[in-house]
């Protein structure tokens, strides 16, 4: 069991997902970061939370950010005597930015801080990704803020027993990220109701094609953002639960700026070699209730002991 005391700290970037056809499999953290601290106690649990949300969240054992805490001294063979949990959230939530797995990615490097201060093995990156993405569901989100940057992501079938996995890509300097961040909400578990449960292999080959493109596009050849991130099997799909979105997608891509939703949505990222949006896109959003800022690649996880990571 861990001593009383220990004191480690978190900064996770948030992220945005499948970027139009690399659905659950290519992700990109983005420069906006929740902060998490730890420090085992005598006894019990304490859980407090400022910003996003904070009115929101649970106080107890069910918060997202002490069940990947647990996880993570589970795996890492120890425990603690008690718990006190502080979380500072910027990253919007249901909003389609990957504030959830932020949130575990943060609590289970939090668990590194803590092993440091007992000169134990702490998780690796490898180990990571597997534990957030089986939090998650898919890695795309999860490996991106374990990681940082662009990355691509699966569920490797060649290990026993499969696992999840990821590998950075070195995004293309030239390229402006402009996410477009709405008042409205979503959820992941909401909107994947309304994919079909098949696809037809035309539409199948389709978004193949655009995904092995988007690598191409995001790393070397930006001038084929556009036709990489088209894509037919969930945009199309979810657009009716989110019609803001929707149009402001349609008109980006009209404004000849590569458009896809953030995640599961309803927020919407733009991708760009232009330092700036067209003044009708910037409208637009302002009109229809869209906070849009440009952010860079976010870094991968951060983690200390007894101080704070620097900002």
């Amino acid at each position: 069991m861990l001593p009383s005391g220990l004191l480690a700290n978190a900064v996770v970037a948030a992220s945005t997902a499948n970027l139009g056809p690399g659905f659950d499999s290519i992700g990109l953290a983005l420069s906006l970061y929740d902060e998490i601290v730890v420090e085992t106690t005598a006894s019990g649990l304490t859980v407090d939370v400022e910003g996003e949300d904070a009115d929101q969240l649970s106080r107890g054992a069910d918060h997202l950010v002490v069940r990947a805490v647990e996880c993570g001294l589970q795996a890492a063979g120890v425990s603690v005597p008690g718990l006190a949990v502080r979380c500072r959230n910027v990253i919007p939530h249901s909003r389609g930015l990957g504030s959830s797995a932020a949130a575990v990615v943060g609590g289970l490097a939090t668990v590194n801080g803590l092993l440091a201060q007992v000169d134990s093995t702490p998780l690796s990156e490898t180990q990571l990704i597997q534990l957030a993405s089986q939090f998650e569901g898919h890695p795309d989100n999860a490996a991106a803020a374990v990681l940082g940057g662009a990355v691509v992501s699966w569920i490797d079938s060649t290990r026993e027993p499969p696992g999840y996995a990821a590998v950075p890509l070195r995004l293309h300097p030239d390229i402006h990220l402009f996410p477009a961040i709405p008042e409205d909400r979503s959820s992941t578990a909401e909107t994947r109701v309304l994919l079909p449960a098949q696809v037809s292999h035309g539409d199948a080959r389709f978004n193949v094609s655009r995904a092995a493109l988007l690598v191409v596009a995001l790393t070397e050849r930006p001038d084929l953002l556009m036709a990489a991130t088209e894509d037919v099997l969930h945009q199309p799909q979810r657009a009716p639960a989110m019609p803001a979105s929707a149009e402001y997608l349609r008109l980006l891509r009209r404004c000849g700026i590569a458009a896809v939703l953030s995640g599961a949505g309803p927020a919407v990222i733009a991708l760009s070699t232009e330092p700036e949006l067209p003044a009708e896109a910037i409208e637009y959003g302002i009109a229809n209730g869209f906070t849009v800022r440009e952010m860079t690649a976010g870094d991968g996880v951060r983690w200390s002991s007894g101080v704070a990571v620097p900002s």
